[in-house]
């Protein structure tokens, strides 16, 4: 790892997406030069500024350029001038799908110093991650609208799942866990007694692949209502999950409230044999923008995800020191505004530590 020189193209994107991304840049350079690693970041103009501005969103020619890269950092996606869904689908979902980011990868995990609104619950007890199957099912909009606007309409959107995408995820997810190397445990999320067809072609190839191939992982299966429930009952019961798409975007939103909120969770949207994307969960956050109050945590764990799964695993463990050290010992809340700190006197900080 030493002397390496990986490639970056960063999408600060919308509303406080460059605030957050400029302090994640800052501890990236700083745990970047401790360990003699060299970061050569690109940056690219896309998001609602660029569409409204020019009508673009993804240029085929910049998508082109984007495989070519070691990894994605990106901001925040959203603009309040630009309806829901035109972003999302063209841009965020275009990447997904176009540089297949089969794995949508979100740890859960709650740091000393961290309030959880579970109560009795702590560090020991909420570290875990979701490995969310990221191409297919409900959200490839298979599906349509039949006599619109009329008494009759009629709307379908349909849950499709083959075995190939289906068969990879499950294999990433038991490699994942083997890898971890903490409880060996990988528990699949599903509704085989509603969703029928779907999570049986689930449950069987989980089974076969873990019997078969990973006998050293314990195989647990939940009912996503019940997986819902025991995420606040007992979370310490959870090593690694795995869902499809659907599912696994609902139950990561549970998993980040306790964990401390959106402040501080961060995901990467994986190819684990091309370009993977990594980003803070919370959204644009417009109210914020210039302001320099929004916290930059999560865009700071997400450079610290993209380190990880570039197995910069030096440079990782840096940053997420200068993390853990900023929740220890500065920072008065997770809130954006009730900080302490301001945006950039939190990247300080941590960059600091991340180079001690």
């Amino acid at each position: 790892m030493t002397g390496t020189t990986y490639k970056i193209a960063v999408l600060p994107g919308d509303g406080t997406g460059p605030e957050v991304v400029a302090e994640g840049i800052k501890v990236l350079q700083a745990a970047g030069r401790a360990e003699n690693v060299s970061l050569d970041f690109q940056h690219y103009d896309l998001g609602g500024e660029r569409y409204l501005r020019t009508g673009e969103i993804l240029p085929d020619s910049v998508l082109e350029e984007l495989k070519g890269f070691d990894a994605i950092y990106l901001g925040a996606i959203g603009h309040p001038e630009v309806k829901p869904g035109i972003l999302e689908k063209q841009l965020l979902l275009r990447l997904r799908f176009e540089l297949d980011q089969y794995i949508n990868l979100r740890p859960v995990k709650l740091y000393p110093g961290v309030e959880t609104p579970i109560k009795d619950k702590g560090p020991q007890e909420i570290d875990y991650v979701v490995v969310r199957e990221n191409s297919g099912g409900i959200y490839t909009g298979i599906g349509g609208i039949t006599q619109k606007d009329t008494p009759h309409e009629v709307a379908v959107q349909s849950m499709v799942y083959n075995r190939h995408q289906v068969e990879r995820c499950l294999r990433f997810a038991f490699e994942y866990t083997k890898k971890r190397a903490k409880k060996m445990t990988l528990g699949l999320v599903g509704k085989t007694n509603v969703l029928t067809y779907v999570y049986d072609l689930w449950e069987r190839a989980f089974q076969e692949i873990g019997e078969r191939d990973y006998p050293e992982i314990k195989r647990d299966y939940y009912h996503v209502d019940a997986a819902c429930m025991w995420m606040i009952k007992s979370p310490e019961w959870f090593d690694v999950l795995v869902t499809g798409n659907m599912f696994g975007d609902i139950i990561t939103d549970i998993g980040a409230i306790t964990q401390g909120g959106l402040g501080i969770a961060a995901g990467g949207n994986i190819n684990p044999e091309g370009v993977s994307m990594f980003e803070p969960i919370g959204g644009s956050a417009p109210k914020y923008t210039g302001k320099n109050l929004i916290n930059p945590l999560a865009a700071i764990s997400a450079a610290q995800m993209m380190m990880e799964t570039l197995e910069a695993t030096r440079v990782a463990a840096r940053i997420e020191r200068g993390v853990r050290r900023v929740l220890e010992n500065d920072i008065r809340s997770l809130a954006s505004g009730q900080m302490g700190l301001t945006t950039s006197e939190v990247g300080d900080k941590a960059a600091a530590y991340a180079a001690a």
